[in-house]
């Protein structure tokens, strides 16, 4: 069935959605910029009320918290089933053409890199394509960091990788910090190294970019960072997951470290943020059921595991699955089967 051209909305029963925990039947409006559950529609009777069905499942759609757009084909993540995706670490010239375009999940991004002279990433190959700045002092991290807010950066990333290269002083990371945060950005640090978390956090980094493997984190840092702390944008603390770049599938030391970290954040309340780094390695476009599954390996079930994977409502883009899930399902699994769908194209016919 098509609606009548200019109609202003289409309603569709539905089976189930999620939307910050799981809803069974229910009536959701469709115009060509919003998908809104209908509150007072009477979802018992609305199979039989004439409204068309739409069978399966509506989720917020899926965000991926850690990616590198310069080192994949953007415009194939919509069908690898994601709707929005934070760049930690590009050209800005090509991430604020990129943020124009349609074919491209919603973006969010940090652009350039923020390291020390010589540190990492720039003596990397892969980087070459990216952009790096290294910063020596505070005042340079604060012209860096208003270039990149001025390109239309609402994160910011820096290295601190003591393994592979020099990292910044604490003065410049605290002048870069809180000029981030005066300027409403929240800070993302890759913080690898003995030490380079704590350090982090020490300073009021708002995100880190992977989960740490450096080391197995203290019991009480861990519950330090897992709290409600002014000093961040937003509150809190919060950590992108990334466990799938050790080993690609072929699990070892590096991964177990991440995943008892992982799994104890989370258990003390911390934000769980999923993401692949994709771009670098061997990652898919798209959705990473390897991630997924760790993740859910790690303790992060159920409602938390899409807590961490789901924008925080349904929008004009949603995540649609055709089944809904039940007790013996894995969701991991189920996730996998979703299609990125937008306003405009349930305005059409389904």
């Amino acid at each position: 069935m098509t609606e009548p051209v200019g109609a202003a909305s289409v309603d569709y029963a539905i089976d189930a959605y999620w939307e910050r925990g799981w809803h069974g039947p229910a009536i959701v409006r469709v115009t060509p910029s919003s998908i809104t559950v209908l509150p007072d529609a009477p979802a018992a009777d609305h199979h039989n009320s004439g409204t068309r069905h739409l069978p399966g499942v509506l989720l917020p759609g899926f965000r991926d918290s850690h990616v590198h757009l310069g080192l994949i084909e953007p415009r194939t993540l919509i069908a690898g089933g994601l709707s929005a995706v934070d760049d930690l670490g590009g050209d800005p010239a090509r991430l604020t053409t990129w943020a124009d375009d349609d074919a491209v999940p919603a973006l969010r991004y940090a652009g350039a890199f923020m390291t020390a002279p010589g540190g990492y990433p720039s003596t990397r190959a892969w980087a070459a394509t990216l952009s790096v700045c290294e910063v020596s002092t505070p005042e340079q991290a604060i012209v860096i960091v208003a270039e990149q807010v001025a390109a239309g950066a609402s994160l910011i990333k820096v290295t601190l990788n003591t393994d592979d290269g020099p990292v910044i002083a604490d003065e410049t990371l605290d002048a870069l910090v809180e000029y981030s945060h005066s300027r409403g950005c929240e800070v993302v640090a890759h913080a690898q190294g003995i030490g380079q978390a704590q350090r982090a956090f020490d300073a009021g980094v708002d995100r880190l970019a992977h989960t740490p493997w450096s080391e197995r984190l203290d019991d009480d840092l861990i519950e330090a960072m897992a709290q409600t702390d002014p000093r961040f944008v937003g509150g809190r603390h919060s950590w992108v997951s990334t466990l799938d770049i050790h080993g690609y599938g072929q699990r070892g030391i590096d991964f177990d470290i991440a995943s008892d970290n992982l799994r104890r954040f989370h258990l003390s309340g911390g934000i769980v943020r999923y993401g692949t780094d994709l771009g670098n390695g061997d990652l898919p476009p798209g959705l990473n059921q390897r991630e997924l599954t760790a993740l859910q390996d790690a303790g992060v079930r159920n409602d938390a595991l899409l807590r961490a994977l789901c924008l925080p409502s349904l929008g004009s883009t949603v995540s649609y699955l055709p089944t809904v899930p039940d007790a013996d399902t894995d969701l991991a699994e189920w996730l996998m089967t979703a299609t990125v769908v937008t306003a405009r194209e349930l305005m059409r016919t389904r």
